[in-house]
């Protein structure tokens, strides 16, 4: 009986450590989302400047070469240039799937404001309201980085701690 008693002491200690790491790798994972997010847009404004693609085909191209998280918003956003126009289906795809990202709702408004000109302007103009959003951008991942290293550590310490506290509260 007293063996069982441990294996489960151990088990819920092991929980415990792991719904910590849970919570510490969010942190990492919207740094590196909002880093993916930039590139992504680096990547629209480059191909917006010399090739003259047309939106949706540019959106296709990205949603391909980005992770999962990133590339489901683009991939997203292009189906719903089929009936609307693009800068609602960028603001609605983005809505549809900031729940499968870890970008706050801060990450989200500052990437709706792509919405305001896209596709609505000439190239030039379009251009510029990207390298203002990359630059707001810029300023979230400073932010994220900082977020990452204050909280990460500290989640991993509160996970292990809270299951010894369990442990030895159940012994």
């Amino acid at each position: 009986m007293q063996i069982i008693k441990y294996i489960l002491l151990i088990i819920v200690f092991l929980i415990s450590n792991k719904i910590g790491r849970m919570l510490s790798q969010r942190y990492k994972e919207r740094v590196d989302e909002l880093e993916e997010i930039k590139n992504a847009i680096q990547i629209f404004k480059t191909k917006i400047k010399y090739t003259y693609d047309p939106i949706p085909e540019i959106f296709t191209d990205i949603s391909k070469n980005s992770r999962n998280n990133i590339g489901q918003i683009f991939k997203s956003a292009v189906e719903k240039m089929k009936n609307k126009s693009a800068g609602i289906a960028w603001e609605e795809a983005l809505d549809e799937n900031k729940e499968n990202t870890n970008l706050k709702e801060e990450d989200i408004e500052i990437l709706k404001r792509l919405s305001k000109l896209l596709g609505m302007t000439d190239a030039e103009g379009q251009i510029s309201q990207i390298e203002i959003t990359n630059q707001f951008l810029e300023e979230q991942i400073v932010i994220a980085r900082e977020e990452k290293q204050k909280n990460q550590k500290l989640y991993q310490k509160l996970g292990t701690t809270m299951g010894l506290v369990i442990v030895i509260l159940l012994i």
